[in-house]
């Protein structure tokens, strides 16, 4: 954990969050009711490879908005998390998923049945 996210509470939460979900997508809206066409489509992909997963409304905190941005160092929102580790946006979802990777890594993962 980085130095920042001990000084920070939102950012220690955060922190907390991505440590205790398997796969947890920081998004617009929730997993059943998107806000935004990006977290729609993340949404949509987690759903297809029927991959559990964790929804957090960013909208609900504007400092949980801002938090998660400069948590992974990553402009836009959605972004997921798998086992600790930030993915990416929509687009390298997107990407991942069309190639197959994203399934890849999340069989190799254990989250996914085979």
């Amino acid at each position: 954990m980085s130095e920042a996210a001990t000084d920070n509470p939102v950012h220690a939460w955060i922190a907390k969050s991505v440590a205790e979900n398997p796969v947890i997508l920081f998004m617009k809206g929730e997993p059943e009711q998107p806000r935004c066409g990006f977290s729609a489509v993340s949404v949509q992909i987690l759903d297809h490879l029927g991959v559990e997963f964790v929804g957090v409304d960013v909208l609900q905190s504007e400092p949980l908005r801002e938090g998660i941005k400069t948590f992974s160092d990553w402009p836009t929102i959605p972004q997921l998390y798998v086992k600790g580790e930030f993915v990416g946006g929509c687009d390298i979802i997107k990407e991942m998923f069309q190639s197959g990777e994203l399934k890849t890594m999340l069989a190799e993962q254990g989250l996914l049945e085979a």
